[in-house]
C-alpha cells in the first residue's frame, strides 16, 4: 500500500486539487438530495439514511471512495445555514472567501503555542485583534472559540483581577454560559436582575447594586438570543461607574453592528466596558470557529500567563521570540485569525457592513409583512435581525407543534423562545442573500402548518 499523500509540502497541492473537485461535487450532490433546508423524517430517518450510507467506519481494509461517500452523506444531512428557510439559529452562512482561506489554516496547518509553529500567524493574529479591538473603543482581543468560551474568560480575567469573592450581577436575558462560567470558576451564585421587557432594567440594577458588598461583575447585553434585544449600554456603564463595578458585555451577536455606519449607534456605550465578547460566526459570516474577547486594559491578559520550557523558555524570550501561551487558556490553537483576515481585507468596513444592513433590513420587512397579516402576531419590531412571531390565538402547543413539524417535514428550520409567559417563532435572518419571495414563503409555509 502506498503511503497517502500529505496536503502541505511541495506536492501538496497536486494532491489536493482532485480531492477538492470531489468535495465540490458531492457537497453539490448531497444538497440537492436533501432538497430543502434540512433533512426529512426527523432524527430517525436521518440516523437510519447515516448509517446504510457509511455503514463500518473502521474498515478492516480502507474504501478510496471514502471521501465522496462522507461528504454526500454529511451534506444531505445538513442543516444548510445558507438557505433562506434555515432561520432558526445564530448561526450564518459562511463566506466563501472565507472559507478557502481556511483551507488554507488546514492545509499549513500551524498551532498558536508557540512562535516557531506559526510564526506569520501569530503575528497576524496580533495585528487583527488589535484592530477588532479599536473598532470596539477597547484595546486588545484574544481569540476564542466563539461567544461561550469569551464569556468564560471575561469572568475568569474578573476573578484575577479582583478575587475569588467576585460576585456575577447579570439580568434574566443573559446568555446561560454566563451563570455557567461562574459556576466552573466557583464564583459565588450569580445575582440575575430582572428583565421585564426583554433587556435589564436599570433601575433594579441601581437597587441591587447598593445593596451588593464587595467586588462586582456586570454583564450585559448586546443582542440577545432570544430577541436580539440590546440592554440599555450608556445607562448600565453608568451605573457601573457609581458603584465601582467591572462591566462585561455579551455583544456575540450585536457586535457585528459595528461594521455598519447605520445601525453602530445601537452600541453607544460598548467602549466603556472592561471586556466585550464577539463573535463572528455570527454577523461577520464566518466558519465556525471565529470569537473574540476584546480587553480595556491589556495588563488583564497577564492573568493568563504560563511558562513552559518547551514552548515559551525564558531565554528565548529574552531573545525576541514572542511568548504566545498568555493568548489563550488552549495550547493547542488553530490560527482562526486568518479567515477573519482575508474577509476584513477583502470586504472592508463597509463592505461588512453592507452586509450587516441587507439582513436588518430583511428582518424589518419581515416584520412588516407578518404585522400586516390577519393569521399572525407579531412580537416588536426587529431590534437587529431577530423576528418573533406566532399565528394569532395558537396555544404555545400548538406554536411548538408547527416548529416541529416544519422540521420532521424538512421545509423549515425556525427557534422558538419564551417571552411575555408565551413561546414565540423566532427567524432568525443571517442570508444576506435571500429576497422577499422567501419571506413571503416562509410566512406561507407556518400558515399552511397551523391549525385552523
Amino acid at each position: 500500500m502506498s503511503t497517502p499523500p500529505l496536503a502541505s509540502g511541495p506536492e501538496g497541492h497536486q494532491a489536493l486539487r482532485p480531492l477538492l473537485d470531489t468535495v465540490l461535487d458531492a457537497l453539490s450532490d448531497g444538497s440537492r438530495a436533501r432538497g430543502g433546508p434540512l433533512p426529512a423524517g426527523g432524527p430517525t430517518a436521518v440516523a437510519a439514511r447515516l448509517t446504510d450510507a457509511v455503514a463500518d467506519v473502521l474498515p478492516e481494509h480502507g474504501d478510496p471512495g471514502a471521501l465522496r461517500t462522507l461528504v454526500h452523506a454529511l451534506a444531505e444531512g445538513a442543516a444548510d445555514p445558507a438557505d433562506p428557510l434555515c432561520a432558526a439559529h445564530l448561526h450564518c452562512p459562511p463566506l466563501a472567501v472565507a472559507t478557502a482561506a481556511d483551507l488554507a489554516v488546514s492545509v499549513l496547518n500551524p498551532s498558536l503555542d508557540s512562535w516557531d509553529q506559526a510564526p506569520a500567524a501569530s503575528e497576524l493574529e496580533a495585528r487583527v485583534t488589535r484592530a477588532l479591538a479599536r473598532l470596539a473603543g477597547l484595546a486588545d482581543a484574544l481569540v476564542t472559540t466563539g461567544g461561550t468560551e469569551a464569556n468564560q474568560l471575561a469572568l475568569l480575567l474578573a476573578r484575577e483581577t479582583h478575587g475569588a469573592g467576585l460576585r456575577l450581577v447579570h439580568a434574566a436575558n443573559a446568555h446561560h454560559s454566563l451563570p455557567r462560567a461562574a459556576w466552573l470558576l466557583g464564583l459565588p451564585d450569580p445575582v440575575v436582575v430582572p428583565a421585564p421587557a426583554g433587556t435589564l432594567d436599570p433601575a433594579a440594577l441601581d437597587e441591587a447594586l447598593t445593596e451588593l458588598h464587595g467586588p462586582l461583575l456586570v454583564a450585559a447585553t448586546a443582542g440577545t438570543t432570544d430577541a436580539g434585544l440590546i440592554d440599555p449600554l450608556p445607562e448600565i456603564a453608568a451605573l457601573c461607574a457609581a458603584h465601582g463595578a467591572r462591566l462585561h458585555v455579551d455583544a456575540a451577536y450585536g457586535g457585528g453592528l459595528l461594521f455598519s455606519d447605520r445601525h453602530r449607534t445601537a452600541l453607544t456605550g460598548l467602549d466603556a466596558a472592561h471586556t466585550v465578547t464577539l463573535d463572528l460566526h455570527k454577523l461577520g459570516w464566518q466558519p465556525v470557529a471565529a470569537g473574540l474577547l476584546a480587553v480595556h486594559d491589556p495588563h488583564d491578559l497577564t492573568a493568563l500567563h504560563q511558562s513552559a520550557d518547551y514552548l515559551n523558555a525564558d531565554d528565548d524570550t529574552d531573545a525576541g521570540l514572542p511568548d504566545l501561551l498568555g493568548r489563550s487558556p488552549r495550547t493547542t490553537r488553530r490560527p482562526d485569525i486568518l479567515k477573519i483576515a482575508v474577509t476584513l481585507k477583502t470586504l472592508g468596513r463597509t463592505g461588512l457592513g453592507a452586509l450587516v444592513d441587507q439582513v436588518c433590513a430583511h428582518a424589518a420587512h419581515l416584520a412588516q409583512l407578518l404585522d400586516a397579516h390577519p393569521r399572525f402576531e407579531l412580537y416588536d419590531r426587529p431590534t437587529i435581525s431577530t423576528v418573533l412571531f406566532r399565528p394569532t390565538d395558537a396555544t404555545d402547543t400548538a406554536v411548538a407543534d408547527i416548529r416541529r413539524d416544519l422540521l420532521h417535514q424538512g421545509r423549515a428550520v425556525l427557534g422558538r423562545a419564551h417571552l411575555d409567559g408565551r413561546l414565540w417563532l423566532k427567524a432568525t435572518l443571517l442570508n444576506p442573500h435571500t429576497r422577499t419571495d422567501d419571506l413571503t414563503a416562509l410566512i406561507d409555509l407556518v400558515e399552511g402548518t397551523t391549525p385552523r
